[in-house]
Formats: C-alpha cells, structure tokens, sequence
C-alpha cells in the first residue's frame, strides 16, 4: 500500500474556485466514508481549511487511486471534474509525506509559519480516527506531521517568518500599523465560536478592545467562548454573547468585525453593512491608509508651478491677460490648455511631447512675446517673468529636439486628483471560505474589508525569514526518517512471521525428541529446549537484523518478498501478522491525538 495525497490550495487555485469547493463538516464525513468504500483506498484523512482542501489515502494503485480521490473531491465539493482539475495537485509515497511535513511547519501557509495549521491537522486526524478511516499509516503520518511541526517552532525561528491568519488579517485591516495600538478602545464583533473564531476574539481582547460580542448560531459554544474571554487573566475586556439576530443591532456600535462561520451562504450582505454605517460616516473626512500621505491624492490644483512658471493665483496664466493678438503665434492651443491649474506656457509641461518644428515656434512665440509691464507687480496680481529667463531651458530643449525629433515627456507624471474617501468606521475581516462578507462591501463608503482572497494578495510578498531553510532542512531530515521506519515496519510482519516458524519447528522437534526419550526429567528436557532456541536466534539474528536495515534504505521494499520467497512462508501468515499489528495501532490511537 502507498500513501496518495490530491488537493488543491490557495497556491494551485483561486479564491473563487477554493470558496465554491469547500468541504461542509457533512461533506467530510461522506467523503471519507466513501473513499474508503471505494476500491484502490484502505484508509482516508481530509484536511480542510480555509485556504485548502486534501484528502489523504492509502492505495494500492497510483493511476487508479488518483481518478477515484480525484472524482470524489470533485463529487463531494459540488465542482465539477474537469474545471476542478487544473487545480488539483497529487503527491505519492515520499513526496505526500514532504507535503505534509510541509504543511504542519507552516511552509505551505499563506502566511508563513503560522502555527494554527497544527491546531487543523489534529482535528483532521481525530475526525478520521472518529469514523475509523484511518489506520497505521494515516495515524502515523499524521501524528508524526504533528512533532515535526512543534520540532520546527521549537527549535528555529519560523514563528518570526509570520502569524496566524487572523493577527495577519487584523494588521491588513489597520494598513500595518500596530495592531494594539489600532485596536485600543474598539468594540468589536465576532461571528461564529469555532477555532478561528476563538483565535481572533482572544488576539482582539489582549490587543486592548474595549468590548468583544460573539454572535453564534449555537447560543451556547458563543456564551461559552465570552465567558473564556471574560474570565482571562491577561486580559480586561467586556464580553459578551448574542443571538445571530441581534446581529443587525450589533452592527450598528461596533467598531470591527471578524466572521469565520461553516454558513454556505453569505452571512453579511452589503445592504446589511451598508445600513449599519449609514450616518456613521463623516462626509468629507479623508482617508488614512499607510502609504497613502496627503501628497497621494494632490490633484493638479495642487501641483507646484514649475520653475519659471507664470501662473497666476486660481490658475489663470499670467499671459492670458495681454490678449489674443500676443496668442495668435503660440502652436499651444491656449484656450483648452490655460485652463488647467498651474499650468505655465514657458513651463516644462506646455513643451513636453512638442515636436521639434513647432518647439521652434514656440520659442520664437516666446522670444517676440511683450515682456513685464512693471517690475514690481502689485499684490494679488499675476507674476509675469521675462521670457530671457526660459531661453536657456528652451535652447537645451530644441537641441534635444533635434537631436530624437521629439521633446521627451516628463520623467514624472502628473498627479492623478482623486476624490477624497471618508476615513472608515467600520473593519471587517472575513476569514470564512466560502465567504461569510459580501465582496460588494469593498466598494462601501466608510467600510474597510479584508477578506481571503486580499489576505492572498497581501501575503505573496510577504518575507520569509531565515528560519525558513532551516525548517526545509528539518522537513527533509524528517521525511528520510519517516521513509525509513516505514520501509521498515513493512518488513516487520516478514520477519515476525518468519520467527514465528522457527519457533514452531523448535517446538515441533522437542515434541519429537520427548517421544524418543520419554523418560527425559523436566530440568534436562527445559535445558535441551533452551539450547535449541539459542542455536536458531542465533542463525536468525544477523539476517534478520541486516534485512530490517537494507529494508529501511531507498528501494528496499523487495527484501521482504526475498525473505518470503527464501524460507517459504506463508503469505496468509505474514498477512495475519500485519492485521493484528494494525487493529493493535488503532485501538491505541482512537483517543485524541
């Protein structure tokens, strides 16, 4: 049998394909129990999460194993096989146990290294083992993946590479400031009372909200986590649970919002926002958003006059005054161009692009232009400069000109006016998938949403820290060892089964022996059969021990079919052996992981 690993995640799918094939708790149930039903698997595990959908499987056909798993995910997750496959990703034997490896140490994550992914493996792994689908190998593998995880935050810094989903979630909602400083005196509302629920009320309460509210279909698990919250020593934060009805009302006080539900549909529609922001929002207010200074919403009537530029206060260029007769040989169309704030006819802007011909007419436009009337404008009125002071820029630019045929344009482009945004009044962050927060929430006034599909966006130039190659480093140490006592345990049966005959053919000649000498006494008869056992463990010790070590190594599987085929054994008898070993391994591990 060999462990087939097919999914797809969050790096081999889009967000609108992993939302439309995530996996109800019900749907999980069935697919394992299907998959085992079906015929290459003898045992499933799934691991779904918000950002990835696995099912695990031990098969005894690779070909055949990848079209079953492939067709169940496909059937249970409603999408169809062939839109469904390009995004479907398949590890075998080594490569799956790498991938899962990977998966536990927060390699895999959206956010590296977070470490909730251990939280979702163990749960997959007690699912499984709650509806008997998994047997030695998934229980091993999957526990396993859960040491080498804890081995990776234990002993490198991967925990410095990243955070949960939810601390990076709620950094994006406050444009990656602090996240306590942000969240210092809010009120905040928590949908849903499962594990990624939980997460974000407990960061919110230590981050210093003011008030969490938890809002559960299951009155109960939400009056249970508020009174966790409540009850915390490290924090001093009023909580408090509701009905999901009171939903509507609670939206209306609060400050931010974390949904994570199991709903199907959506949860928060945009007119259910949008009414509870209505009349929270201050026209007018700008918005604060890192990276986005008052310099980044400058529209042109803010843009400073360029060196030697004439215009006068309000826009209006200070040639515009002398008439039209002064226009009649200016190649610029001053009508349409004057009207634009800051603009300057001796300016760089009024010449970039120009053709050489016409810069020449501009320039002697400007050379013959009337100069200043005063030198010493009243105030309030226009600046005008003499046009002297522009002939050695216009000189510079006409040999350019001459030079590539064409005045290059400006190196920067001109500020784009933007119409200011209201500072938002509310922040939604939208962990659920599928989604909880209608998408059409990102296009309300005074709403901030952060939701998957930008947490996906944000995070793919998130950087990775050093620790990274050495959590790579621990992965692939693992995987080689996990390899090796597989290899192993594979030949373990063989070998029992193999002991098990020399034991019945020693018991079988002392029967013999006693028959020839009936009257051998006790303490001679215990002597003779020690001897006889010592003679044959010691035959059997080198070969036995050399094979489990070859066994062990890359493309050792044939020495257990050698050592059956050597001594004869049964293949019934080495299957006996395997069975108990298994049913003994998951009677064991049925508990919690």
């Amino acid at each position: 049998m060999s462990l087939l690993v097919v999914g797809l995640s969050h790096r081999s799918a889009p967000v609108s394909v992993l939302e439309r094939a995530a996996l109800h708790p019900d749907a999980q149930v069935k697919l394992l129990q299907d998959t085992v039903a079906a015929e290459p698997a003898t045992e499933a595990a799934v691991l779904a999460t918000c950002n990835r959908i696995e099912l695990y499987a031990d098969v005894d056909k690779f070909h055949a194993g990848v079209a079953e798993l492939s067709t169940l995910l496909a059937q249970h997750s409603g999408v169809g096989l062939e839109e469904l496959t390009p995004y479907l990703y398949v590890h075998y034997e080594d490569r799956a146990v790498h991938h899962l490896f990977s998966v536990a140490c927060g390699l895999d994550s959206m956010v590296v290294g977070e470490g909730q992914i251990l939280g979702q493996i163990k749960d997959s792994l007690g699912k499984a083992q709650d509806l008997h689908t998994a047997g030695r190998l998934l229980n091993d593998l999957f526990q396993q993946a859960l040491r080498v995880g804890k081995r990776a935050h234990s002993e490198t810094g991967i925990d410095r590479a990243g955070q949960s989903l939810v601390t990076f979630g709620l950094e994006q909602l406050a444009f990656g400031a602090d996240v306590q400083d942000w969240a210092r005196g809010k009120r905040a509302l928590v949908i849903g009372a499962g594990s990624m629920s939980s997460l974000a009320a407990a960061t919110l309460a230590r981050a210093g909200v003011a008030e969490v509210v938890v809002a559960n279909r299951t009155g109960e698990r939400a009056e249970r986590l508020a009174q966790i919250l409540a009850d915390g020593d490290d924090t001093d934060v009023l909580a408090r649970a509701v009905p999901m009805n009171a939903v509507p009302g609670e939206l209306t006080r609060t400050d931010v919002v974390v949904s994570c539900t199991g709903a199907t549909g959506l949860v928060l529609t945009a007119e259910a926002v949008a009414t509870a922001v209505r009349g929270r929002v201050e026209d007018g207010a700008p918005e604060v958003a890192a990276g986005r200074g008052p310099d980044a919403r400058l529209g042109a009537a803010e843009v400073p006059p360029l060196r030697g530029s004439a215009a006068a206060p309000g826009g209006t260029n200070a040639r515009g005054s002398a008439g039209a007769a002064a226009d009649e040989n200016c190649p610029l169309d001053l009508p349409a161009v004057q009207a634009a704030p800051g603009f300057s006819v001796l300016g760089e802007a009024a010449v970039a692009g120009m053709p050489a011909a016409e810069l020449e007419q501009h320039a002697a436009w400007v050379d013959n232009a009337p100069g200043p009337q005063s030198p010493a404008p009243a105030a309030g009125s226009a600046v005008v400069l003499d046009p002297a002071e522009e002939a050695g820029a216009i000189a510079a630019l006409a040999a350019l000109a001459a030079t590539v045929g064409r005045i290059p344009e400006r190196r920067k482009p001109e500020p784009v006016a933007e119409a200011p945004r209201p500072a938002p009044v509310l922040f939604v962050l939208d962990l659920a998938m599928p989604r909880d927060v209608d998408a059409a929430v990102h296009r309300l006034t005074g709403v901030r949403l952060v939701d998957i599909e930008s947490l996906a966006e944000a995070s793919a130039d998130a950087p990775m820290a050093a620790d990274v190659d050495q959590v790579r480093r621990i992965v692939a140490d693992e995987v080689a060892a996990f390899g090796a006592a597989l290899r192993a345990a594979h030949i373990t049966p063989t070998v029992v089964a193999l002991r098990t005959m020399a034991a019945d053919v020693v018991a079988g000649e002392i029967a013999r022996l006693e028959g020839r000498l009936p009257g051998l006494d006790d303490k001679h008869r215990a002597e003779i059969t020690q001897t006889v056992k010592r003679v044959v463990d010691k035959l059997l010790h080198a070969p036995t021990v050399r094979v489990k070590q070859l066994a062990a190594e890359p493309g050792g599987a044939g020495y257990a079919d050698a050592l059956r085929t050597l001594f004869d054994l049964d293949q019934e008898t080495v299957a006996a052996v395997s069975r108990a070993d298994n049913d003994s391994e998951n009677s064991k591990n049925r508990g919690p992981a």
